[in-house]
Parts: C-alpha cells; structure tokens; sequence
C-alpha cells in the first residue's frame, strides 16, 4: 500500500511539474520603438518610418511586412494587438495571412481596418471603419475619433476572427468552408501567412507606437452561426461596399443593447438604436437625451433619435438633437382638422370618417413635418390604418405618390424600406428612386427578434440598388438641425 502510495505521489508530481513548465503564450512585440529591425517595406519604404519613437505610415500606397525572427514572421493562430493613432482623412490597415509582393493591394489575406474619416476623392465613396475586415465584414458607424489613441486588437483562430475596438467586440467573423469570393479576390481567406501595415497616401498619416502578438495552439474549427446562403448574401454586399444597416431599431419588447449588439456580429448587420423622443416619452428634454446618451456612448451601434409628435421641435436644443447620428420621424402621429390627435397604428385613435379627404390630409401632413422638421429619414413610409390598409394601391394615387416623392426630394430626406410593414410598395420606390430620392433599411421592431430584414433585400434586388442610393449619416456640421435649426411650431 505504501509503495502505491509513492508512486501516486510521484505521477502527481511530475504532472504538477509538466503543468508548471506549460506556460501560457506570451505577449511579443514587434516594434522596439527605435527603428524599422524586423520590418521590409515592399513598393514605397520611404511611407514607413520612425518619429519619436513611433511607427509612422504617411506615403505612397505600400505595406510593411512584419519578417523578424520571431515565429519566422508567420503565423496561424494567434492574438495582435496595437495601439493607433490617426490623423484627419487618414486611411491604414493591418493584413494577416498575406504574403510579401512587390507592389499594389495585397491579394491575400485579411485586412483590419483603420479609418475613422477618411473619404476617398473620386467617385467610390470609402464608408468602412475601423475595425472592419475589409470587404467581407463591414461596419460603418464610428467607434473612435482623430487624435486619440485606441487599441485595436483581433483574435484569429482557425476560421474565426474577432475584432475589438478599445476592447468592444465589432466584428465576428467566422469563415464558412467555401466562402463567397469575387474572382480576384479568391485568396482573402485564412490561412497561414505575414503581418502587413499598409500606408495608404502622402496625405494619410497615421501612427502605431506598440504593436504585439501573441501565438495560439491549434483549435477545432467554430461552426457556422448562420447559413451559407445568408454568409454569402451578407459577404457579396461587403465586397460592394453597400452599407448593410437597419437604422430603425428599438429597445422593445425584451431587446436589450448587449443582444442587439450580438446579433450585429453573428448576422453581419450594423444597428442603429433610436429611444422614442418625445411628449410623454422616455426622451422628452435635453437633460434626458443627456442622459441617454451616456448608456450608449461607448457601443458599437448608430445613435438615432426617433421624433415623435409634431412638438418634439419645442422640447429639445439643436445642440441636444445634433448629439444623434441621425434623426428620423413619421407621419403616423398628428391632429386632424377636427382637433382629433391620431395614432394611425392604435385602431381606437385613427378617425376615417372620409377616406378621401383623410387622405388628402395624411399626405398633406406629411408634406409639412418633411418640410419643416429637420430629421434625416422618414420612416414607416405610406402607412395607412387598418381600417383602410386593404385599399392602399387605390388610395395612394399617382397624383399622392408624386407629393410625396417630390417633399422628399426637395428636403434631401431618406426614404426608409421599411421590412416589418413591407412599405412603401415596388411602385413608389421606384420614383423615389427616379428622383434621386436616398434609402435606409429599418425594422421598427417591436419585441428582441430583429429578423434578417427580408423585404430590404428583396428591393435592393428588384431596384438594383447600390451603395450610391443609400442614406449615411452626415458629417457634424451638415446635420438638418444644425443647417435648418428647431421650427418654434409646425404649420399645416
């Protein structure tokens, strides 16, 4: 019994030794802060040097490829982290799994973002931000600004890569077997390979002052949390720039921001989250948009505001209103010439008592808030109570279709594809369309499921819309309530 016992105790032992000598991946880095050791320059090298103990990338277009001693320069698995700094209209990325060439875009690998406002000159507009994997996981909001540093980091594993932004998830990207890919774009998948930083232009400036990794073993494969039907819709308008966005998100019926922020990542969608602004709303002055507004600041998500009532005008300063990325409203809220306060939605509180001249003045209505109200989009398009609904080709007339496409146009205000309500039909999207008229995804959901916003991608298809026809958010100093101010009283 004893001998057993030491043998025990001898297993045990070496276990306990074998465990202890297994330490844990360690961080490396890669800069030394003093010079370029380690790092070949492919096309340009004079875009790449070293100020004040930074790595600066400020040059014709060129990569910087990581070829050190250590790991040999490539890798599999593993974490990066690094700390950015960019400049106004600046531009970079860090590629993994690539491969040294002599010049141009690299043709392998992935890209990691960086671009908090940079606006390509030409006729592409650049709309990915940092974080993003280029091309095959987009996202279009903000998540840091010029002239402060951020930490970017990913973590790749097999098939996966997850992006984070000062330690806020973006992006989870997991690859499926055989990925949609354009034709010269077959070898951006994982892989094995170097890390690249890439220089963009002479008038793109930006800095890294750390840049660290850390090598990870082997792992499984993660499984796919979508199909590959939805992988490839969703990567196929990556690769076309086209801002996949539902702008038109609540936090109703259970929804929390946390979940919506997680079906972000799994779906490939990016959310922007509105609270209802107004009278008898849970946003109804500035210091309660203020307060709002501190919930949300650092998530990965659009800020909108949802104007609600026709005298959401009086209740809140420019100043308060242009804190949101973007202002939307409806026309589904307003008095009739009766004096009557209508809820179109609400059975009880839509009053038809002539479908005609209660026409006439919905869209009559509707002329005066896009009109007068400063707000970006309008949402919940066409929308008629229930008690008349079954009419809506007969009731939405030509000569009603052309006001309405005609107030939207003159006042630059999107025109929201709405895929709960399924509106406005093909037809008026159409002359919307026709009319140079801007157009937003949205949901306005009303509980946690957000769905895949079917009818969004069923009119882009019979459109044949591109990035071109969609609605951003603008810059600061162009917001419709900066440029036109609040109105004392809406008229008409």
């Amino acid at each position: 019994m004893k001998k057993n016992t030491r043998q025990l105790y001898f297993v045990l032992s070496i276990l306990l030794f074998i465990s202890c000598s297994e330490k844990e991946p360690q961080w490396t880095e890669l800069f030394n802060g003093k010079d370029l050791s380690g790092w070949t320059a492919n096309e340009h090298s004079e875009s790449f040097k070293v100020e004040g103990g930074l790595l600066v990338a400020n040059g014709p277009i060129s990569h910087l490829f990581y070829t050190g001693d250590f790991k040999k320069g490539v890798f599999h698995n593993f974490e990066l982290k690094a700390m950015v700094k960019t400049e106004p209209n600046s531009n970079s990325g860090i590629v993994f799994h690539t491969q040294e060439q002599p010049y141009g875009p690299l043709l392998r690998g992935y890209e990691v973002q960086i671009n908090n406002s940079y606006e390509r000159p030409g006729d592409f507009q650049e709309l990915k931000k940092t974080g993003s994997i280029y091309g095959i996981r987009n996202i279009y909001y903000n998540t840091v600004n010029d002239g402060e540093w951020f930490e970017l980091s990913f973590k790749v594993v097999e098939n996966r890569c997850e992006v984070f932004v000062n330690g806020t998830k973006v992006v989870d990207y997991i690859q499926p077997d055989e990925p949609y890919r354009p034709k010269n774009d077959k070898l951006k998948v994982f892989s094995t390979g170097r890390i690249a930083l890439q220089s963009h232009d002479e008038q793109s400036k930006v800095y890294f002052k750390s840049i660290q990794v850390k090598p990870l073993p082997k792992a499984e494969k993660s499984e796919m949390p979508v199909s590959k039907e939805w992988d490839d819709k969703v990567t196929k308008m990556m690769f076309e720039n086209f801002p996949l966005i539902d702008f038109h998100v609540h936090l109703k019926g259970g929804l929390t921001i946390a979940q919506a922020c997680e079906n972000s990542v799994k779906l490939g969608i990016n959310y922007g989250i509105a609270p209802n602004c107004g009278l008898k709303f849970p946003v109804t002055d500035d210091a309660s948009l203020a307060a709002y507004m501190d919930t949300v600041k650092s998530q990965p998500i659009f800020r909108g505001m949802q104007a609600e009532g026709r005298e959401w005008v009086t209740l809140f300063s420019p100043e308060a209103v242009a804190k949101f990325d973007y202002v939307f409203t409806d026309g589904m809220t307003w008095t009739d010439h009766k004096g009557r306060r209508m809820r179109l939605w609400i059975k009880e509180e839509a009053f038809v008592d002539d479908e005609q001249k209660f026409m006439d003045e919905l869209v009559g209505k509707i002329e005066s808030v896009l009109s007068q109200e400063p707000v970006d989009i309008h949402v919940n398009p066409t929308f008629l109570p229930a008690v008349i609904a079954d009419k809506y080709e007969e009731l939405w007339t030509d000569a009603r279709i052309d006001r309405f496409v005609k107030v939207l146009a003159d006042n630059n205000v999107a025109l929201e594809i709405n895929a709960r309500y399924k509106l406005p039909s093909e037809k008026i999207l159409r002359k919307a369309k026709e009319a140079g008229v801007k157009f937003s995804f949205g949901t306005n959901n009303t509980g946690a499921d957000l769905g895949t916003i079917d009818y969004c991608f069923e009119i882009k298809e019979k459109l044949g819309l591109t990035y071109k026809d969609m609605f951003m958010p603008k810059k600061h100093t162009e917001k419709p309530v900066l440029v036109k101010g609040l109105p004392a009283k809406i008229t008409g």
